[in-house]
């Protein structure tokens, strides 16, 4: 060991005398390459760890966290930090909504892994992958079954920057994955379909654009639906099989995997106050070789004394193991049970201890006896997390604030919002487990311990406490609900307007992305574009009453194809199915009208992942548009069908100036009101043409007045260019909608707004009769954000600032380069004049 010691002193002592040869270059060329500015920090640090050697070094701190906490809102996600990676478990709708309110930071995620290919795990990941790629990140590692590669090979078919990234992935056939924190290991579940076969009645007649694909219907959740359409089209097999059948065979059969994570182990740490005493040189460079020979293990001679490591070190941290389970239902128990590498960690090995078992798994299998006997094999010390339907946490709680305090203004136009509880009983389990909170950690190092400080709750107290205690606040409600008249009794409830997300581009913790839900009857709905989450937002709505709107739902408009207006329709299809179900109706298929470019989207997840174009019927935008003379036969009967449904006169589209194939619509109702959606556009002639004379126009105010260049640039609205539009075409009233998320709360107000224009907030419920009050709420709505205005009008105020020292800066520079040019002009022309005099004086 010392022989060491003396050879690493003379090369250091070599290093040192070299390096004070080559004097001030050598200096500079021991400073440490600068970061280049495209790559983010928290990359850049990983690399520069593992380029010293200490690329797997063990973390100090890990600690799993519920992101969502498996309730019918927000689906079950948990995120795993350490001070060197963090990680993501499935990724379902409103996952990254939650993440950003909680402050989990969505840039730093190095992995995510996706135990099943369905909706609920996988409806988040399109919006979350263009976060990160905004966010600088090149790069994701994606780990789960064979489908995933289906799945991302399918929403790259979304225009704009999905198609650039790079997503890699990682199958459970290639070897485990390892990085600076953990070594992962997938494990394959097959299961088998379950006994009972569920199948939807259905109306007649109900054929679709999707084709004749045979349809094993058993609920979005059902993980049986490849498989068993894979089954049969193999026992029956014909040559009338259409295209979509024979595609539909090429789905992999059902696979869920489940995640055996190990923390690496974990070195004592050096008692330096003991060495010191047993004389050991602690404090100078003879220490290190000693230490790194203890951590090692190994003995060392000091002074002619043997020095074992248990005297000078910690005992070490052998790596906690935990897993994540889904075991989606009682047919995948018996591949849960036999599965060998669980058994390994079922014998009571100290190194095969498990500290947490996280549990994605409904009731029904929790009351299973074969999967309880299971669970009481891991022993008392293992931990149990169960995240499912039965959890009624809050995921949004700065939703509910905003709402509970905006209902103090107006009770009617902004309802309490609610939360869905499962009806299901909760099973008692053989185990102690600990039912998932949205923010409940469970902490692997430094120590094995829950922690619940995080964990969100909702105090309506508080809310209304802290919106009264604001200045001027009761005053402004006072005085608007003393200026507001009695409510006719005779007035109409339908139509009904439900502002489901009222922001732009990605979901943020007050504002949802674009969906707004027209309630044109008590029994029928129309929805209005469907960004991610508009499922969440039409639970914490209507709560328990949310599977009879999704029956009313009969017909989706999707504007254009970007990911904030059409992410979430897919989970809308598979909740309107359970519905149907779930409330014992005739299933019938839901309209579609949307740029047909939708069409190879939804024909690559449905061929390739879960069946779904069996619940729609297909009507092209553009065969709506006025004059348009090429509508086909089968879209003809569905516009008539839709007409009818919804007792309408007319259903119109028009093309609108955003992006490619973007779309505005316009509903006229027999009875005569009209309501003009705008989706995403520019200041726009056809749509003021279409939308002459309407009842309501709701049209997109993405950004502020002052901020033209950028609208134009982005190709949206400003607030003022918005209600201009609505003033052309003669609308009674004018909704603004689709904010940037810079306008987190309010937007600012414009010089334009009269008493025929409103600001939509995520769930504001409109009716007609409501137009006169809706201009009086702005007062008491200046005074509950109050401070945001004031830093957004700072904000304004330096920006135009700035703008004014660019132009004068353009403008001076101009000025100087004309001066500049001024006596070059002049000596061009002396030049010009010279051989004239020449030539005179040579006459």
């Amino acid at each position: 060991m010392w022989a060491l010691w003396r050879a690493w002193g003379r090369a250091r002592r070599g290093a040192g005398g070299a390096m004070a040869d080559t004097g001030a270059a050598a200096s500079t060329a021991a400073r440490p390459p600068r970061r280049p500015r495209d790559v983010p920090r928290h990359v850049w640090a990983r690399e520069r760890r593992r380029s010293a050697g200490t690329g797997l070094a063990a973390p100090n701190t890990v600690y799993a966290q519920v992101v969502a906490a498996g309730g019918r809102d927000a689906g079950a996600a948990v995120y795993v930090f350490s001070e060197f990676n963090r990680y993501l478990f499935n990724c379902g709708e409103g996952t990254q909504r939650a993440m950003q309110e909680h402050k989990l930071k969505i840039s730093h995620l190095d992995s995510i892994f996706l135990s099943r290919v369905a909706w609920a795990n996988v409806g988040g990941l399109p919006g979350m992958i263009l976060t990160l790629k905004a966010m600088g990140l090149q790069r994701c590692v994606f780990l789960g079954p064979p489908k995933l590669q289906n799945y991302l090979k399918a929403i790259r078919q979304f225009p704009g920057p999905l198609k650039r990234m790079d997503l890699a992935v990682q199958l459970h056939t290639e070897p485990e994955y390892k990085d600076e924190t953990m070594t992962v290991h997938q494990i394959p579940l097959a299961g088998k379909p379950q006994a009972a076969e569920s199948i939807l009645p259905q109306s007649p007649g109900a054929s679709t654009q999707g084709g004749n694909s045979p349809r094993g219907d058993a609920g979005p959740e059902s993980p049986r639906a490849a498989q068993q359409s894979l089954e049969k089209g193999k026992e029956k097999e014909s040559p009338k099989e259409t295209g979509a059948e024979q595609k539909c065979a090429s789905r992999h059969p059902d696979l869920v995997m489940a995640f055996l994570c190990k923390i690496h182990p974990r070195k004592g740490k050096f008692l330096a106050a003991k060495a010191q005493e047993m004389g050991l040189p602690v404090g100078t460079p003879a220490i290190f070789p000693i230490i790194t020979a203890l951590k090692n293990g190994e003995s060392i001679t000091f002074e002619g004394k043997e020095l074992f490591p248990e005297e000078l070190c910690a005992p070490g941290d052998p790596g906690p193991v935990f897993i994540v389970l889904e075991c989606p239902h009682e047919g995948f128990v018996d591949a849960v049970c036999d599965n060998e590498t669980f058994r390994r960690y079922q014998e009571g090995h100290p190194e095969h201890q498990v500290a947490l078992i996280i549990h994605m798994t409904p009731e029904a299998v929790l009351r299973d006896s074969r999967y309880q006997q299971w669970l009481q094999r891991f022993g008392p010390e293992t931990q149990h997390l169960v995240l499912n339907e039965n959890s009624s946490a809050v995921h949004n709680p700065r939703s509910y604030k905003i709402q509970t305090q905006l209902n103090l203004i107006h009770p009617e136009i902004f309802p309490l919002l609610s939360t869905y509880q499962s009806k299901e009983e909760e099973a008692v389990c053989s185990v102690p487990i600990v039912r998932g909170e949205c923010l409940l950690k469970y902490h692997f190092r430094p120590q094995q311990e829950w922690q619940r400080d995080a964990v969100t709750v909702c105090d309506r107290d508080a809310f209304v406490s802290e919106a009264l205690d604001l200045p001027d606040f009761q005053d402004r409600v006072k005085e608007c609900k003393e200026s507001l008249a009695a409510v006719p009794g005779n007035v109409s409830a339908y139509p009904e307007i439900v502002f489901l997300g009222t922001g732009s581009a990605i979901p943020m913790k007050i504002r949802n992305v674009s969906s707004t839900l027209v309630n044109t009857s008590s029994t029928r709905s129309l929805l209005l574009d469907c960004g991610e989450g508009t499922f969440g937002q039409l639970c914490r709505h209507y709560g328990e009453q949310v599977d009879r709107v999704l029956c009313n739902i009969a017909a989706v408009f999707v504007s254009h194809m970007h990911t904030d207006h059409h992410s979430g329709l897919l989970h809308i299809l598979m909740e309107r199915r359970k519905a149907f179900a779930a409330l014992g109706q005739t299933f019938s298929p839901l309209f579609l009208v949307a740029p047909e470019q939708i069409m190879p989207w939804l024909n690559e997840y449905h061929n390739h992942c879960e069946e779904i174009l069996r619940d729609i019927r297909m009507i092209p935008s553009q065969s709506l548009v006025k004059g348009c003379e090429n509508i086909r036969p089968k879209a003809k009967g569905f516009v008539s069908s839709l007409l009818e449904s919804y007792d309408l006169d007319e259903f119109q589209t028009c093309e609108v100036q955003h992006c490619k194939n973007a779309f505005a619509c316009s509903v006229i109702h027999k009875s005569g009101w009209k309501v003009v959606y705008s989706g995403d556009t520019m200041p726009c002639m056809a749509l003021v043409r279409m939308g002459k004379n309407a009842t309501l126009l709701i049209h997109e105010a993405t950004l502020e007045d002052g901020m033209e260049k950028e609208a134009i640039e982005k190709t949206h609205s400003t607030t003022s260019q918005a209600i201009q539009t609505g003033m052309k075409m003669g609308a009674q009233f004018i909704m603004l909608n689709h904010f940037s998320q810079r306008y987190a709360k309010i937007p600012l107000f414009s010089e334009d707004f009269s008493e025929k224009v409103g600001i939509a907030f995520d769930h504001m419920r409109v009716r007609f009769s409501d137009f006169q009050t809706i201009p009086k709420l702005i007062p008491p709505l200046k005074a509950l954000f109050a401070d945001d205005i004031v830093e957004m009008e700072e904000r304004k105020e330096k920006r135009e600032l700035r703008l004014l020292k660019e132009t004068a800066l353009i403008l001076e520079k101009l000025s100087a380069g004309e001066n500049k040019e001024a006596p070059k002009r002049k000596q061009v022309k002396n030049h010009e004049e010279l051989p004239n005099k020449k030539l005179k004086s040579v006459n």
